[in-house]
């Protein structure tokens, strides 16, 4: 991670800083089956709690390794679950007021269970899986605090491949 300032010209031409926080990009999946979503929980030191949230992490040791590899080694180092299918759902920015990290948001299917591997910050994740029903309770309650999280759901729910995901045909307003 690197912090700069900008020098920058304002619309009405007034001088300015403006502070960017440069981070490598991120992956962040949301594995479904017909049963219910994963999702993980862990110590979030930023906010001093911890919460649940979809997989997610980067590699900044490896910032060129290819999205779609990242995307299937963070689900299986967190919640040790391979995909039988990994479609790409979109990218989002979670924070470009401040940041450039861009986060490339993946839909996981076809599941099948594994071991976890954890890295020495994860050791106190906990995974599990949540019935739809549970999620939907989670998402209403807002006990998801996770923006990426929030963001990718409203990706999936806006895509065709929600049927995929559910397992059925699945309509919301505006699609």
């Amino acid at each position: 991670m690197r912090v700069r300032e900008d020098a920058i010209v304002r619309a009405d031409g007034s001088p300015g800083l403006f502070g960017v926080v440069e981070k490598s990009d991120f992956a962040l999946i949301i594995p479904v089956d017909t049963d219910g979503v994963w999702l993980v929980e862990q110590f979030r030191h930023p906010v001093g709690g911890r919460y649940w949230e979809f997989p997610q992490g980067s590699w900044e040791d490896q910032p060129d390794v290819g999205p779609a590899e990242l995307a299937e080694a963070e689900l299986r180092e967190e919640t040790g679950l391979r995909a039988g299918r990994l479609d790409h759902l979109g990218q989002i920015f979670t924070a470009y007021g401040y940041a450039d990290q861009a986060c490339q948001v993946w839909l996981a299917t076809e599941l099948s269970p594994g071991q976890r591997e954890l890295s020495v910050e994860e050791q106190d994740l906990v995974t599990r899986r949540f019935s739809h029903r549970e999620w939907g309770d989670l998402l209403a309650g807002g006990v998801i605090k996770d923006a990426s999280s929030l963001a990718a759901w409203a990706l999936l729910c806006a895509s065709p491949l929600r049927e995929r995901a559910f397992g059925r045909a699945v309509s919301f307003p505006g699609s």
